[in-house]
C-alpha cells in the first residue's frame, strides 16, 4: 500500500471516529453535560447568562410570580443559554475550519451567530420587563 493511500486511510478512519454515534443514552447526556462544563468553563458570556439566570430566578421567587410567568422567564433564559452554546460550537466549527486565517465568510458566520445570542438576550430582557413591571408597580404603590 503506497503511503498517500495508508495517510488517507487513516484520515478516513480518525473521520468516523469523529461521527461515531454514542453507544447508549447516558453517554449522550454525558456528552452534553461535557459541552455545558466546557461552556462554563471557557466562556465568559456563558457564565455571565448563567448568573443572569440564577438572578432571574431569584427574582421570580422575590416577587411571588405565577408558574406561567415563571415558565415564560425560564423559557427565555434557556434560550438565551441555548444560543450561546450554538454560538460556542459554530465558532468552534469555524476555527477549526479556517485554522487561525483570516476569511470574510467565517467573520460572516461568527458575526452571524453572536447576533442570534443578541436578539434573543434583548427579547428575553424584554419580556422580564413585561413580565416583572405589574409586580414592581404593585410593590411601590402598596
Amino acid at each position: 500500500m503506497t503511503q498517500e493511500k495508508q495517510a488517507l486511510r487513516e484520515k478516513t478512519e480518525r473521520r468516523t471516529l469523529a461521527w461515531k454515534v454514542a453507544p447508549d443514552l447516558f453517554a449522550s447526556f454525558r456528552y452534553a453535560w461535557q459541552g455545558i462544563v466546557y461552556a462554563t468553563q471557557t466562556q465568559r458570556n456563558f457564565r455571565i447568562h448563567l448568573g443572569i439566570a440564577i438572578f432571574v430566578w431569584s427574582m421570580c421567587f422575590f416577587l411571588s410570580l405565577s408558574f406561567l410567568e415563571t415558565a415564560v422567564l425560564t423559557a427565555m433564559v434557556a434560550l438565551v443559554l441555548v444560543l450561546e452554546l450554538i454560538n460556542t460550537a459554530l465558532e468552534s466549527v469555524v476555527d477549526l475550519t479556517v485554522q487561525q486565517t483570516y476569511h470574510e465568510l467565517a467573520k460572516i458566520a461568527k458575526d452571524c451567530a453572536a447576533a442570534a445570542v443578541l436578539i434573543g438576550a434583548i427579547a428575553s430582557l424584554l419580556v422580564a420587563t413585561l413580565i416583572s413591571f405589574p409586580h414592581f408597580r404593585a410593590m411601590l404603590t402598596s
